[in-house]
């Protein structure tokens, strides 16, 4: 395929396979989005406020800054077309920040929920009661961690497993949660902003650490300057010298404070990437490197503390396993546990240990419950006999028969379970289908044909939208499905079902292929691996040659496709120079002279925020040639595309209506949001640009895909699939990249996340 000559103006059609070479180096750890550090760098330097940007809570490649990623087959030397919302607010309109403090109390209020489900149980699970040997011992030792009856060295350096049946945590009682932000008095806020004057911190992070801290905030800064850490943004350098300057030479790198927030900080980071644990010997490897003397002594005092939990999950049955060969070689059990092969150590937070355990016994319960789900008397079959399709009337039996479904399947695939939700109102159930953005309730809406019947995820569990929630507590309803599952976190996930009452039936549904969630965890991709319920495979396909081309990425190949309609363009850039002056003109002008697109209905992806085409570039750029202003407005003027975040983990798209003493109002899809002057600078951010993580969930009638030369690593297949499928009429792929796109779709999936779950999900449950 040739590229158009100058002059000419007709786009070129898609893209042509080109053979693959080897791939470059992946980056390390690029799953969910990360929020970008911001402030001074460097040791000395003062602590900084959390880049504002960044609250989208995107990680890896897209938090790398730097990645611009890469566009387009090679071979595909095409130019522009020139011929030719992510969680929505509350359905009720009211404000934004109503709706989060809504969303703030449900959390709080199902988390001591949790907790007191969990002690109300008749005692804590005996762990490998039935273990001998090195393997008893062991877990003998691993509890007695808690109580300081044995140094928790003991635990960390022994090469044999800890049993730990359904992978409960060395501490047996239930984590505490992670307190939620609260407001905080003037006078707290002034106590905070002297202490962080005297440390030479900005007085920006009064408000976040009295929030984050509480009422004795200025206190716990004098005494521990490192809860400093706590605040996001805020780099171990700038914590470093924010303590040095307050205590001089009272403190040193090997500090027991500054290591046990250390050690919270790398998990959280850890979180930021998705993950909801990591290995301890990685860990001790990353304190090492932040200057620690004993990382392996840092370690045991963070556990000691409590500030960390110690898990090994997995051994009883890898010790049941190494029994079993030992009785079929003839050995003895005890010779048996002795030779077990090691199980990998971790570390985690208590707020993601206790989110992935209520979540696995929560999965659980419904999956038990499926027997006697409501609704057991309806005629299933009969539903499943009028349903549109084949796929449609199989995941209809398969709800009517259990009490949790997984259901696969791509853009095409949504009918389906909008088929369910409307066969199940049928049976005269109370059924709901929930999406988590305001885009996809509304499509889904479309589909079962009935706007009542269809929910954002976090309005229903604040209680903005759906039916409310009984004496008890738990939602209303007989038959939920939750519509792109992969952006489920393992913290949203638990107070899900923690919300369903038993008998409910729940069916998750999503494309595997995309993007994981912001939040830390891999919910949906757990639940398939571990097979914890029945599996419905869609066998609808999507249409089109945006929906081939998806589709072959989501297989490890880059295809070409026939595009008569320019549905697919490519246009070629040599450098991120190129990029930006070609995006602004695709979404300015090419998209909608040729295909009649306006330009408010054009989103633009690209991988990183960061860099010289990365999402701050591109939104400057279309900011100056769609709605040019001073930005009086907090850097907003009216007109300006944005993207809300109310809770962390949420990105609500909105244009900017006005301000005034109130704060900052926008319009969110039809739904006024009021944003306070002071949370403006940390959850409003310009959005005619995003990351792939941020359009998850979302379509616009065109996307304009920006992969610069600098972001090949930052390109995996999750990441191309995920972007290419976000336009519904026309894709246009700015391509800087050569062959480093093929690359990452034949050889690049997705970064493994280190999770639990699956592990729990997978235990033995107890009788």
């Amino acid at each position: 395929m040739t590229a158009r000559p100058p002059g000419d103006d007709t786009p070129a059609a898609a893209p042509a396979t080109p053979t693959p070479e080897a791939p470059p180096e992946g980056p390390g750890e690029e799953t969910g989005d990360a929020p970008e550090a911001s402030g001074t760098e460097g040791a000395g330097a003062a602590p900084g406020p959390g880049a504002p940007a960044d609250a989208e809570g995107d990680t890896g490649a897209e938090a790398s800054g730097d990645a611009e990623g890469e566009a387009g087959p090679e071979g595909a030397r095409s130019t522009d077309p020139d011929a030719g919302a992510e969680t929505g607010a509350g359905a009720d309109g009211s404000p934004a920040l109503s709706e989060a403090e809504a969303e703030l109390a449900a959390q709080r209020a199902l988390r001591e929920r949790i907790e007191q489900r969990k002690a109300a149980k008749d005692g804590p699970i005996e762990a490998g009661g039935k273990l001998s040997g090195a393997a008893a011992d062991l877990l003998a030792a691993v509890r007695a961690v808690e109580s300081g009856d044995k140094p928790a060295a003991d635990f960390f350096d022994s090469a044999a497993p800890a049993p730990a049946r359904r992978a409960a945590p060395v501490r047996e009682r239930a984590p505490r949660p992670a307190p939620a932000p609260r407001a905080a008095s003037a006078d707290t806020v002034g106590a905070v902003a002297a202490v962080l004057a005297a440390g030479g911190a900005p007085e920006a992070l009064a408000r976040p650490a009295a929030e984050r801290l509480g009422e004795r905030a200025a206190e716990l800064l004098r005494e521990d300057p490192w809860h400093l850490l706590a605040l996001p943004g805020v780099a171990p350098e700038q914590a470093d010298a924010f303590a040095r300057a307050l205590l001089g030479t009272a403190c040193g790198p090997d500090d027991e404070r500054r290591t046990a927030a250390l050690t919270a900080w790398l998990l959280e980071q850890a979180a930021l990437r998705g993950h909801t644990a990591q290995d301890a010997e990685r860990v001790r490897a990353a304190l090492a490197a932040r200057g620690v003397g004993d990382p392996a002594e840092a370690v045991r005092h963070a556990v000691a503390e409590g500030v960390v939990l110690v898990f090994q999950d997995g051994a009883e049955e890898a010790a049941a396993d190494g029994a079993q060969d030992g009785a079929d070689d003839g050995t003895d059990g005890e010779a048996a546990d002795e030779a077990a092969v090691p199980v990998q150590v971790l570390l985690g937070l208590d707020r993601y240990a206790l989110a992935e355990e209520s979540l696995a016994d929560g999965l659980a319960r419904l999956a038990d419950g499926g027997g006697a789900a409501a609704g057991g008397e309806a005629d299933w079959s009969r539903a499943a006999d009028a349903a549109p399709s084949p796929s449609a009337a199989e995941l209809i039996r398969a709800a009517g028969a259990h009490g949790l479904v997984a259901h696969t399947g791509g853009e095409a695939a949504r009918a389906e379970p909008a088929a369910l939700v409307a066969a199940a109102r049928g049976l005269g159930l109370r059924a709901l289908g929930a999406a988590h953005s305001e885009d996809g309730r509304r499509r889904l809406a479309r589909d079962i044909g009935d706007p009542e019947s269809a929910v954002t995820l976090a309005g229903l569990l604040s209680g903005a939208e759906g039916p409310g929630r009984d004496e008890e507590g738990a939602l209303a309803l007989d038959l939920l499905v939750v519509l792109d599952a992969p952006q489920l976190d393992v913290e949203t996930g638990a107070m899900l079902v923690e919300s369903l009452a038993d008998g409910t039936r729940l069916v998750l549904s999503g494309d595997p292929g995309v993007l994981g969630s912001a939040g830390a965890g891999q919910v949906f991709a757990d639940v398939l691996a571990a097979r914890a319920c029945p599996r419905v495979v869609s066998r609808t396909p999507d249409a089109g040659p945006i929906g081939e081309l998806v589709s072959g990425i989501g297989a490890g190949e880059l295809n070409q496709v026939a595009a008569p309609g320019k549905e697919v363009v490519i246009v070629p850039v040599r450098d991120a120079g190129e990029a930006v002056h070609r995006t602004v003109q695709l979404v300015a002008d090419s998209v909608p002279r040729a295909l009649g697109v306006p330009s408010g209905d054009t989103q633009v992806i690209t991988v990183g925020h960061g860099g010289s085409a990365g999402t701050r570039a591109l939104n400057e750029a279309l900011k100056q040639r769609l709605n040019p202003g001073p930005g009086r407005f907090g850097g907003f003027d009216p007109g300006d595309r944005v993207a809300h975040v109310p809770a962390p983990g949420r990105t609500v798209p909105g244009v900017v209506v006005s301000a005034d003493a109130d704060g900052l109002h926008l319009d969110c899809a039809g739904v006024p949001v009021v944003v306070p002057q002071e949370r403006v600078a940390g959850s409003v951010r310009h959005a005619w640009a995003l990351s792939a993580h941020q359009a998850a969930g979302m379509r616009w009638p065109a996307a304009v895909v920006v992969l610069p030369g600098d972001a090949a690593r930052g390109l995996s297949r999750p990441w191309v699939y995920t972007a290419f499928g976000r336009g519904e009429r026309h894709l246009s792929v700015v391509h800087g990249v050569d062959q480093a796109l093929p690359r990452a779709v034949a050889e690049v999936p997705a970064q493994e996340r280190t999770t639990r779950l699956r592990t729990l999900l997978e235990a033995p449950q107890e009788p």
